[in-house]
């Protein structure tokens, strides 16, 4: 090999470096936050992530410029999308209740470096959903006083004509986010309690918008006249979904929050049922409204609503939309404001972002440091940058974390349970594991075949029939079947989006392709369904795995394609920018490194998830002496 090359060993190394996983630690309970949450206060949470400018706002721009009356449609399909992903986010809230959400359950399933960037694009995702709603709330308080805000601002600083900027500072959005940070900073239950304030007025109105609404319909304004049901077709109602998917986006923030819960396995899944089932409804119920009370192609996308009741004659009745649309938008600034602090404040406390996010106030016990910094980055957006770019950059990193823990999902399900904790394999020492990656975790079973059936394992009654994937070692067809699944899954997307249109494939060829990518795809799911599962009585677990977290991730990637090129660009720049933090810092705290056993000269020692003790610690190198021996754990 040339000189000043690495070797191949090193390079396994750093492979298995980069797909490390933290230890699942399903039963702890202890932490530096305060568990002081209900299920009412997560439920509330969760509707108060959901319910805001995606109401107010997107249901006016969606129906004019995407999808027409169809909205409710678009409203429909993201959220059986969104209940897709929200059981798996259910279920590993449930099993971990620990803060960190879609980062965490990354990190014990999929790997470090994943774990990373989908922590790094939960950020974003938090910091442009505050910033869009800031500067709809901002809106929609302008136009209660005829837009004099915005004309005040524009003639004294001039109206800005540059891509992806707004077209003037908007300091009233800035502002109302540096106060609702000041308010989070004082403690989880003043922003519950603020949170249940302003959740109980915007309901209120929205059963006012529904009830007067269908009062005020029209149903010609569905008729062929004004343009029809679906004026763009089914194209426009799934361009339409992609961009509804902010609306649902906030129903992880009751994942993020389950480290502060009191019951977090029996409270995260009901919370998140209940708070998504009834934004659904809202959305879908007011988009109906709306369309049938004024004709689509004449709403106002800055103020639908209440531009609605204004021109059929219910001037008052618009005023009380506006007051409503700004205390839902205040509880989405909340939920967004409560849920980023404390998923910088995971990465930070496992080393992979700064160690100064992980300081948690001694009196209030939040992370006070990263509430006050990112709700200073969040005002600087609000003040800059247009709403329509940010909500289209919002969705590809929701998207994309939703892919990821649905995968981790069903890595999780087939991997062996974990034993009951020991204390030799508790302290770091000669015998614990130098890495542990994804690789290591998809090796469920000992080398020794038990006579009960483990997770991982061919099904006894299907052993007959599939003897030949029962000849494996142990965990490859799952990871096999794991990988083709998620390929096929993209395969299968893009001959779905692009097939009739942008490939202009002939009749036969894209029917050939649909074919192929089907079969492919229900083929590797029958491989996993023929594989035994974990089975957990005391946790909620998602139905039907994997055919559950199997369609989420079609459906997720679906939805990611249909996004804009130049919001594919954007989101490769942050992955970039994101690589460069890992590499420059992450890798190299990350407390996974205090976990690896200190460098022997005769051995390295590697555990594994599955069999018993003298199965799970084994020598990668030959030794004088047993590695059940030197561990000290010996009989």
């Amino acid at each position: 090999m040339a000189r000043g090359l690495p070797s191949t060993a090193h390079l396994a190394r750093f492979c298995q470096k980069l797909n490390r996983l933290k230890p699942l630690e399903e039963s702890s309970m202890e932490t530096s936050l305060r568990r002081c949450l209900s299920t009412l206060d997560l439920t509330l949470l969760g509707v108060g992530g959901m319910v805001g400018s995606g109401l107010y706002v997107l249901t006016g721009t969606v129906a004019k410029d995407m999808a027409g009356p169809a909205v409710l449609l678009s409203f429909l399909v993201a959220a059986v999308a969104s209940l897709l992903a929200a059981l798996c986010y259910a279920e590993f809230g449930a099993r971990v209740p620990r803060t960190g959400s879609a980062y965490l359950f990354t990190y014990v399933s999929m790997g470090e470096i994943w774990a990373f960037l989908i922590g790094w694009n939960v950020l974003l995702e938090y910091l442009i959903g505050g910033a869009a709603v800031a500067r709809a709330w901002s809106g929609y308080l302008d136009a209660i006083f005829n837009h004099s805000i915005r004309n005040f601002t524009e003639s004294h600083l001039g109206v800005w004509q540059v891509p992806f900027l707004a077209h003037y500072p908007d300091f009233l959005a800035a502002g109302i986010l540096l106060v609702a940070s000041a308010f989070v900073s004082c403690g989880a239950r003043v922003s519950s309690w603020l949170n249940h304030t302003f959740s109980a007025i915007s309901l209120i109105v929205i059963l006012f918008i529904i009830v007067l609404g269908f009062i005020l319909a029209r149903p010609h304004n569905w008729s062929a006249e004004e343009g029809g049901f679906a004026p763009f077709g089914f194209s426009g109602i799934l361009a339409g979904t992609a961009t509804c998917f902010y609306a649902f986006v906030g129903f992880d923030v009751i994942a993020a929050s389950s480290e502060e819960a009191k019951n977090p396995r029996w409270a995260v899944p009901m919370a998140i049922a209940i708070s998504l089932s009834l934004a659904a409804g809202a959305y879908i119920l007011v988009s109906t409204v709306l369309t049938l009370m004024v004709p689509w192609h004449s709403l106002d996308p800055d103020s639908a609503l209440a531009d609605a009741f204004y021109r059929r004659g219910y001037s008052w009745a618009g005023f009380i939309v506006a007051v409503g649309s700004i205390c839902a938008m205040n509880t989405v600034l909340l939920s967004n404001l409560f849920s980023l602090p404390r998923i910088v404040y995971a990465m930070a406390a496992d080393g992979l972002f700064f160690q100064v996010f992980a300081r948690v106030h001694p009196r209030t016990q939040v992370p006070v440091v990263g509430i006050l910094v990112f709700g200073v980055l969040m005002a600087l957006l609000a003040l800059l940058l247009d709403l329509e770019a940010l909500v289209q950059f919002l969705s590809i990193g929701t998207l994309l974390a939703y892919t990821f823990v649905a995968t981790s999902i069903i890595v999780l399900r087939f991997q062996k349970a974990s034993p009951p904790s020991s204390p030799c394999l508790a302290s770091p020492g000669p015998t614990a594991k130098k890495y542990d990656s994804f690789s290591d975790h998809i090796q469920l079973v000992g080398a020794e075949q038990t006579s009960m059936s483990e997770p991982g394992q061919l099904r006894p009654a299907l052993k007959p029939f599939l003897g030949f994937l029962d000849g494996c070692s142990p965990g490859t067809a799952v990871a096999w079947a794991l990988g083709i699944l998620v390929a096929s899954a993209i395969s299968l997307a893009c001959v779905l989006v692009f097939g009739n249109s942008d490939l202009h494939l002939p009749q036969w060829g894209y029917v050939l392709l649909l074919v192929i990518s089907g079969a492919v795809f229900l083929s590797s799911l029958l491989v996993l369904g023929a594989h035994q599962q974990q089975k957990k009585q005391d946790t909620f677990q998602i139905p039907l795995v994997p055919l559950t977290p199997a369609l989420s991730i079609l459906l997720n990637t679906c939805l990611m394609l249909k996004l804009s090129y130049l919001t594919w660009l954007r989101f490769i720049f942050w992955l970039l920018v994101g690589l460069v933090v890992y590499f420059g810092y992450g890798i190299w705290h990350s407390k996974e490194n205090q976990r690896e056993p200190l460098e022997l000269t005769t051995a390295h020692y590697v555990v594994f998830p599955s069999g018993s003790l003298e199965e799970t610690v084994q020598a990668v190198q030959p030794s004088s002496q047993s590695p059940v021996q030197e561990s000290g754990c010996a009989e």
